[in-house]
């Protein structure tokens, strides 16, 4: 695309749609750059990329990758990565970071951190920064999920930030949702909640390996015991606790095994479709409650009439409830 690239016009975005169904990472990197845009007139004009590409969607696999911070997120996706690769397979990697609270930047460290990867021909690495949006995913992650597949990638990984309570926001955009655990930290149900073990597709235990080889045994044993003990999921599917090590590349055909077994398991029953249909209408009402937020914010002097009232709650004089209800029919 030439320097006189602006996003707005029909033609320069038509050019965008046609560089990306052809595959072209820069194209691809330039069509999630704008659905990541804050600016009004890239809002409009993403709209109508996603819009035109819905109907180039192949079949193919969303996986969700997460696990507390030290797990080895970043090692295992580049082996799993290479792994598919070599099978002929073009692996997207929509990776998480985290955003600073204070200074809102982002270190964006993926690519180092998958050197090997990052050069593989047949896979695209893109990090993007969490922002203020919960369980560590951008905002704009479904969007780029669906033009990486617009441009041709099979397995489209994504990989949040760590595990917390907003999980969920990942589990409602993926097919498989893939978590990574540690051994030798005690007892091994301790600090994960029920949660997200019950939102798992799939449980690993990574650094299976060396002296942490015995206690990988062991915490497997205990994490299989307790999931065991979950209801039956909406796929019908027994969750699988296996081991691995990313670092020796141990155990990681294992982990492709059984997620073709899950596949082949919800196609069977129905329930992947069916799973993608529910996550397209989850997708829409949020975005209406974003919209929503987004008009309310922009109404004239609307922070003007927050701060008086915020000076009003904190002074004991006004209630939060009262409050609000003024700022909606003011």
């Amino acid at each position: 695309m030439d320097s006189t690239f602006r996003r707005t016009p029909n033609i320069h975005l038509q050019d965008l749609i046609n560089g990306l169904l052809q595959g072209n990472r820069i194209f691809l990197s330039r069509a999630i750059t704008l659905v990541e845009s804050k600016r009004a007139d890239d809002k409009v004009a993403s709209a109508e990329l996603v819009d035109k590409i819905l109907n180039t969607e192949r079949k193919t696999l969303r996986i969700g990758i997460t696990g507390v911070p030290g797990v080895g997120k970043s090692t295992f996706i580049e082996s799993f990565g290479k792994m598919l690769t070599e099978k002929g397979k073009k692996v997207a990697v929509l990776s998480i970071d985290p955003s600073s609270n204070r200074s809102k930047g982002s270190i964006l460290g993926d690519k180092t951190r998958m050197d090997e990867l990052s050069k593989d021909p047949n896979a695209f690495i893109r990090p993007s920064a969490s922002g203020s949006s919960l369980g560590g995913v951008a905002s704009s992650t479904r969007e780029s999920i669906l033009l990486c597949e617009a441009a041709g990638f099979d397995v489209i990984i994504i990989e949040t930030v760590g595990v917390g309570q907003s999980e969920t926001i990942v589990k409602d955009m993926v097919d498989y949702f893939l978590l990574l655990m540690l051994a030798g930290g005690g007892d091994e149900l301790q600090g994960i909640k029920r949660g997200i073990m019950e939102m798992a597709d799939h449980i690993l235990i990574n650094k299976a390996d060396n002296d942490n080889l015995k206690a990988a045994k062991h915490a497997k044993d205990d994490y299989w015991n307790a999931v065991h003990l979950f209801p039956p999921n909406d796929a019908d599917w027994v969750v699988p606790v296996g081991l691995c090590s990313a670092l020796e590349k141990n155990g990681i055909e294992e982990v492709w095994s059984e997620i073709e077994n899950y596949q082949s398991h919800t196609a069977k029953n129905g329930w992947f479709e069916e799973n993608r249909k529910r996550q397209a209408i989850k997708w829409f009402h949020e975005r209406i409650h974003a919209r929503l937020e987004e008009i309310f914010y922009s109404k004239p002097m609307i922070k003007e009439e927050i701060k008086k009232r915020e000076e009003l709650i904190s002074s004991q004089k006004l209630s939060v409830r009262k409050a609000v209800e003024e700022l909606f029919n003011s």
